[in-house]
C-alpha cells in the first residue's frame, strides 16, 4: 500500500478537510481528492462520509486510521533510523587490535567516537597480532590493528609508523639527560618489550651497532608491563609514545632516543568489501591520531 495514500489519508482525517489537507501536505486539492479515491478503491469500503459541508470518517474509517497512524509512525521511526544509519549515527562498530592498541590508543579514540554519535555503540577486542589477523575471516570484527607485519592477501592494510622513546624511572641516573643512546644506555638494567620482534630485533640491532650491551633484566610481553615496571625502579625501557604517554601519571621520565628507533602498526578490514560509513568514520578519527600514513 503506497505510504503516501496513507499520509494523504490521515492529513484529511486530522483537518477533517481536503483543502486543508492539501495545504499542509504542499500539493493540490485535485491530488489529495485523487489519493482518497484511490485509496478507498483499495481497501474496498468507503473511509468518509459529508456532513454539514466537511467530511467525516465512517466508522470503518476510524479503525482505518489507528492502524494506518501507527503504521505511519513506524514508517517515520523507520526514516529516522536511516538517516542515522546513512550518517553515522547508529548502528555498531566491532575493532580488534593488540593489547597496546586496545590499551594505550584505542579509549580516547572510542570515547570520542561515541560521544559524538549516542545511537552507535563499540565493542573491543584485544588479542596478539597474530590473533587479530586470523580473526578477520571469521568476520568477528570489521577493524583490525595489529602490529606489522600483516598478511595482506585478504585485507587493505594502512600502515603508521611512530617513533619510540626511552622511559625511566624518576630517580634514574640518566633522567637529567635529554637524549638518550645506545652508549649512555649500554649495561644498564632495561625492561625489554618481549612480545613484539620487530622492536627486539631493531633494539639490538642499533645496541650492537653502536657496541653498547643491552642488560635486559627482565622481559614483559605488553607495553603497559614495561611502563608499571620501569615506574616501580626496575629499569629503563623503549616503548611507544603513546604508551608513554597513556603512563605518564606513574612518573616515568620520557626521553628522546638516537639513534630512531620505528615502531610499525597496521589498521586494516577485509579487501573483498568496503568499510561502512561507521568503520570508514573510524579510520578518519584514527588518521587525526597517528598522522599521515606511511
Amino acid at each position: 500500500m503506497d505510504v503516501k495514500l496513507l499520509e494523504a489519508f490521515r492529513a484529511v482525517v486530522d483537518t477533517r478537510s481536503v483543502t486543508a489537507a492539501a495545504q499542509a501536505m504542499g500539493i493540490t486539492q485535485p491530488a489529495v481528492s485523487g489519493q482518497i479515491a484511490k485509496l478507498e478503491e483499495s481497501v474496498g469500503f468507503p473511509l468518509f462520509e459529508r456532513a454539514g459541508g466537511r467530511l467525516k470518517p465512517t466508522p470503518e474509517g476510524m479503525l482505518f486510521y489507528a492502524e494506518a497512524t501507527r503504521v505511519l509512525g513506524e514508517v517515520d521511526r523507520l526514516a529516522a533510523t536511516t538517516a542515522q544509519i546513512r550518517e553515522g549515527q547508529s548502528g555498531r562498530l566491532v575493532i580488534a587490535s593488540h593489547p597496546a592498541a586496545a590499551i594505550s590508543l584505542l579509549p580516547a579514540l572510542v570515547a570520542d567516537f561515541v560521544a559524538q554519535r549516542p545511537g552507535v555503540s563499540v565493542r573491543m577486542i584485544s588479542r596478539h597480532s597474530d590473533v587479530v589477523s586470523q580473526l578477520l575471516p571469521t568476520e568477528a570484527y570489521e577493524l583490525g590493528i595489529a602490529e606489522l607485519p600483516v598478511d595482506e592477501t585478504d585485507v587493505r592494510l594502512v600502515r603508521y609508523q611512530m617513533r619510540c622513546v626511552a622511559i625511566l624511572p624518576p630517580r634514574h641516573p640518566l633522567a637529567s639527560r635529554k637524549l638518550l643512546t645506545p652508549a649512555l644506555l649500554s649495561g644498564q638494567p632495561m625492561v625489554a618489550p618481549a612480545r613484539s620482534p620487530q622492536m627486539l630485533s631493531r633494539v639490538y640491532g642499533t645496541f650492537a651497532a653502536a657496541g653498547a650491551h643491552i642488560n635486559a633484566v627482565v622481559e614483559a610481553e605488553f607495553f603497559a608491563s614495561c611502563c608499571a615496571l620501569v615506574a616501580a625502579g626496575t629499569g629503563w625501557s623503549l616503548v611507544d609514545p603513546l604508551s608513554a604517554q597513556s603512563f605518564s601519571s606513574l612518573g616515568l621520565v620520557t626521553r628522546q632516543f638516537e639513534p630512531a628507533v620505528t615502531y610499525d602498526i597496521g589498521v586494516f578490514h577485509r579487501r573483498d568489501r568496503e568499510p561502512s560509513v561507521l568503520a570508514a568514520a573510524f579510520l578518519e578519527l584514527l588518521d587525526s591520531k597517528l598522522g599521515s600514513p606511511r
